[in-house]
């Protein structure tokens, strides 16, 4: 399945806005959240076909708002890869226990990252 429309889900208003320039300059389309709660309805309204997940958020976190996604039988499916500052062996095998498919480590690598996507469609 090719991945068309992709859910970002960061704290930072900057970082969002970066990940999305990126995404919709290679012909992505782009659904935005800003915390771990609006990122789980809207993963489920948007049906997106990927989701960036920072990790550090107010209120939810990433590693939570993955758990709930990818245990969801209407959204499991939904690959999630993890964007985040957090860079030890430990948070990243956290995130992958939580559900998550990838994970990035921050600042990421726009051509990693896009290569990623690629390789999921």
């Amino acid at each position: 399945m090719p991945i068309k429309k992709i859910l970002v889900v960061d704290d930072s208003p900057t970082e969002r806005l970066a990940l999305t320039e990126l995404l919709v300059k290679h012909g992505y389309q782009v659904v935005t959240a800003e915390n771990g709660e609006e990122a789980i309805a809207k993963s489920k309204s948007e049906a997106p076909d990927l989701i960036l997940m920072d990790v550090v958020m107010p209120g939810m976190n990433g590693y939570q708002a993955t758990r709930t996604i990818s245990r969801d039988e209407a959204t499991r499916a939904i690959p999630i890869i993890m964007c985040t500052s957090k860079g030890l062996e430990t948070d990243r095998i956290w995130g992958m226990r939580q559900g998550a498919y990838d994970y990035l480590v921050k600042p990421v690598d726009h051509a990693e990252l896009l290569g990623r996507i690629q390789a999921l469609g």
